[in-house]
């Protein structure tokens, strides 16, 4: 375990790059020293914070007075390959997402291909239970081995036992606003997928558009990342380049998850406004038939906030991306205090025009909106 006194602030660790010091901060470099320092805290009733690659969180201006852990292992362990039961293969929490789609690639474990770019480490993968252009870690988890602080053991979940749900799980359901980390402390994630070259079949329409196929279509897994690496790129979904900073990619992706209304209130997406069935009925938590799933970013922009929009303007320290308006940037200067301004005017406008109320992404550490 390293102990990192010259942090400054935690700003230096999210990619928000906003957030106050922490009152201890340690990097665990075996899965032994990360379990000694959750267990530890907890043991004296110390405030904890287990940290991955800071891209889903948005922590307050005074920081965290209680012990920050940074998940630093790496690597990918093949377990299993054949041609007929597929590919398994386990990562520790601390791996690189991205890195390991790239790898999943190279190494013909399809699948994994939509989900790249996507910014973080694979133990928030399960959690978050990430998705994009129509993948999500739901279809490739198999279980996830973790420390149970409740119960003061290594617990493993599959993923039957995880409550996979649209980006919940019940990995993030046992967080709270007085305690941002999970019950289950993930350790490290099996994945489960199929062997091949191809991808999975197409199922974005602005991917297809994108690759020019209709969906439905296979394509070389390959050609499939680089095509969502350049939508995202288009987005400012990307990590930031150290050597050529671009604000837009000063943003903790997608800050508000798309609305699910059950049935008896599906009446209030607006005509125009994108609706998608919720074919998941079963997922937790279920919406129960008849619900309907709509873009937060369609409610976003028809309820007045354009992309760039700041509350005092172009000189807005924290504006919604010139990109995307699911996003929230820092454009060099913002404080959280900023950004918790900003997503509360956003979600107030959409909640006094279309009566939704949109639920941000990121943890929220010392701030409520």
């Amino acid at each position: 375990m390293t102990t990192l006194a010259d942090l400054t602030t935690l700003a230096d660790l999210t990619t928000l790059r906003v957030g106050g010091p922490a009152a201890r901060y340690v990097e665990a470099e075996t899965q032994a020293a990360l379990i000694e320092a959750v267990r530890s805290a907890d043991a004296a009733g110390e405030p904890l914070l287990v940290l991955g690659g800071g891209s889903n969180l948005l922590i307050a201006d005074e920081g965290f007075a209680g012990l920050v852990v940074r998940d630093v292992r790496t690597g990918v362990e093949p377990i299993s390959e054949d041609g007929c039961g597929g590919a398994e293969f386990r990562a520790p929490a601390g791996q690189d997402w991205d890195g390991l789609v790239r790898h999943a690639i190279d190494a013909e474990w399809a699948g994994l291909e939509a989900l790249s770019g996507i910014p973080g480490t694979v133990g928030a993968a399960p959690v978050q239970n990430i998705g994009a252009y129509g993948q999500e870690a739901a279809a490739i988890v198999a279980s996830v081995r973790t420390w149970d602080r409740a119960a003061g053991r290594v617990r493993t979940l599959t993923a039957a036992e995880l409550g996979f749900g649209y980006r919940t799980s019940i990995l993030k359901r046992s967080t709270t606003p007085a305690d941002p980390t999970p019950r289950f402390v993930v350790l490290d994630v099996v994945f489960h997928t199929r062997r091949g070259s191809l991808s999975a079949p197409i199922a974005y329409a602005e991917l297809a558009a994108r690759l020019g196929v209709d969906l439905g279509t296979r394509v070389p897994a390959a050609e499939a990342r680089g095509a969502v690496l350049e939508l995202r790129a288009g987005k400012g979904m990307l990590v930031d380049d150290p050597a050529a900073p671009d604000h837009d990619r000063w943003s903790a992706g997608s800050f508000f998850t798309n609305p699910i209304l059950p049935a008896d209130r599906a009446a209030l997406v607006p005509p125009g406004a994108p609706r998608w069935p919720v074919p998941d009925a079963g997922r937790v938590p279920d919406p129960g038939p008849g619900a309907v799933k709509t873009s937060a970013a369609w409610l976003i922009e028809q309820a007045g906030f354009a992309k760039g929009f700041g509350l005092r303007g172009p000189q807005s320290p924290a504006r919604l991306s010139t990109r995307h308006t699911l996003a929230l940037t820092n454009r060099g200067t913002a404080r959280a205090a900023d950004i918790v301004d900003l997503a509360r005017a956003i979600r107030t406008g959409v909640r006094e025009t279309f009566g939704i109320v949109l639920d941000p992404e990121p943890v929220l550490v010392g701030v409520r909106l």
